[in-house]
C-alpha cells in the first residue's frame, strides 16, 4: 500500500531589524488536527493532518504597543476560531468548500474584533495589522491576504509571489502609472489600502495552489520583501537546504541591507508521496521553469473575488500623519480616475 503522507518542515523567526524600538510582527505555525501551536522560533516537522496546518504572517501599526497588539490579536484570534470551528467539524464536513469558508470567516472576524477593540480602547485607537494567512488542507496551499505582507512559493530555480500587495503602490502599477521598479523605491510604498482593524468591513482575497514534492512556502513581511528580491530568495533557498540556517540569512541579508523595519519569515518545504512531484508535461511547471529564461509567470488560480476598496493606512501612529497620507492617496487615485475617464 503506497504511504500518501504529505510532510512539511517548518522554520519561524521573528527579527527586531535595525531601525525600530519595538517589534510589532507576529508569526504563528499551527496543526489544525493536533491544536498544537508554536510561536517562538524553532524548526518543526509537521505531517498533514485531515485538519491541516495554519501559518500566519502579521505586520501591525499604529505605534508600539496599537501594532504589536493588532498583530497579536489577529494570531490569537483566527487560530481560536479555527480551532472553535473547523477543529470540531463532523468529518462529513471537512471538506475544501468548508476549510475556505472558515479561513475566511476567521480572518473576517479577527478584523471585526480588532475594530471593535480599538473604538473601545483609546489609547490603541487606529491600530492595525497585516495578515497573511496559510492554510494547508490535503494537497492544496489556501492563502487569506489582506495588507502587504507577501507570500511566495519557490520550485526549482524559480519563486512566484501568489499574494498580491494591497498597497497604493499596486494599485498604480495595475493602472499603469508606475512600473514594479518605481513601485519597489516609491515615498509612497508603505501605504496600504486595507488593515485587519481600521474599518469593522474588509475584503480578503482569497487565492489557492496545488503544492507539488519539493515546493518551498515562504511567508514574510515587508521588512523581509522590502529588502529581499524575489530572485534571491528563490537562489537562497535553492543554495541552503537547512531552513534553520535559510531563515537566519534571508534575515541577515535584509538587516546588512538596513533592516529599516521588523522581520518575519515563516519557510516550509513540503514532501512526501501524497504530493505529485514536478513535471515538465504539467502546465503548472511550465509556469516555474520555461526553459528559456523569460519571466515566470504569476500561478493565482482563484483570483480574488471582489476587489479591496477601503481607505488607505501608513503604519504609523501620527493621526496628523494618517490624515495627510489619506488626502495624498485619494488626490492620486483621483488624478488616475480623471486619467482613464
Amino acid at each position: 500500500m503506497t504511504d500518501k503522507t504529505i510532510t512539511a518542515s517548518v522554520y519561524a523567526r521573528t527579527d527586531l531589524g535595525q531601525s525600530r524600538e519595538h517589534n510589532e510582527d507576529t508569526f504563528f505555525v499551527a496543526d489544525l488536527t493536533s491544536g498544537s501551536s508554536r510561536l517562538e522560533s524553532e524548526l518543526a516537522e509537521c505531517v498533514v493532518g485531515p485538519r491541516g496546518l495554519l501559518f500566519l504572517v502579521a505586520d501591525g501599526m499604529g505605534g508600539a504597543a496599537a501594532g504589536e497588539l493588532a498583530s497579536a490579536m489577529a494570531a490569537d484570534l483566527i487560530y481560536g476560531h479555527l480551532m472553535g470551528t473547523w477543529a470540531k467539524e463532523s468529518d462529513e464536513e471537512v471538506t475544501e468548500e468548508r476549510f475556505t469558508m472558515r479561513l475566511r470567516e476567521a480572518v473576517e472576524l479577527a478584523n471585526l474584533q480588532i475594530n471593535r477593540y480599538a473604538k473601545d480602547h483609546l489609547e490603541v485607537r487606529g491600530m492595525g495589522t497585516t495578515a497573511t494567512v496559510a492554510g494547508i488542507f490535503g494537497r492544496n496551499l489556501y492563502l487569506a491576504q489582506v495588507g502587504d505582507s507577501r507570500a511566495y512559493v519557490v520550485r526549482h530555480s524559480l519563486a512566484v509571489q501568489l499574494t498580491k500587495d494591497q498597497s497604493l503602490t499596486q494599485r498604480l502599477v495595475d493602472a499603469g502609472e508606475l512600473t514594479e521598479e518605481e513601485a519597489e523605491a516609491s515615498v509612497r510604498r508603505n501605504i496600504i489600502l486595507q488593515a485587519l482593524g481600521p474599518d469593522p468591513k474588509i475584503a480578503v482575497d482569497l487565492t489557492t495552489q496545488e503544492l507539488r514534492r519539493g515546493d518551498t512556502l515562504v511567508l514574510c513581511s515587508d521588512g523581509l520583501s522590502g529588502q529581499v528580491k524575489r530572485e534571491e530568495i528563490a537562489e537562497m533557498v535553492n543554495q541552503e537546504s537547512n531552513l534553520e540556517t535559510l531563515g537566519t540569512q534571508l534575515i541577515d541579508l535584509a538587516n546588512e541591507r538596513g533592516g529599516p523595519d521588523n522581520i518575519t519569515v515563516v519557510i516550509a518545504k513540503f514532501d512526501g508521496e501524497g504530493l505529485d512531484p514536478p513535471d515538465r508535461q504539467d502546465p503548472e511547471y511550465q509556469l516555474y521553469d520555461d526553459g528559456e529564461g523569460e519571466e515566470d509567470e504569476e500561478i493565482i488560480v482563484a483570483p480574488p473575488v471582489v476587489p479591496p476598496v477601503v481607505e488607505p493606512a501608513k503604519r504609523t501612529g501620527s493621526p496628523a500623519g494618517m490624515a495627510l497620507l489619506v488626502v495624498g492617496a485619494i488626490v492620486v487615485l483621483l488624478a488616475i480616475f480623471l486619467a482613464l475617464v
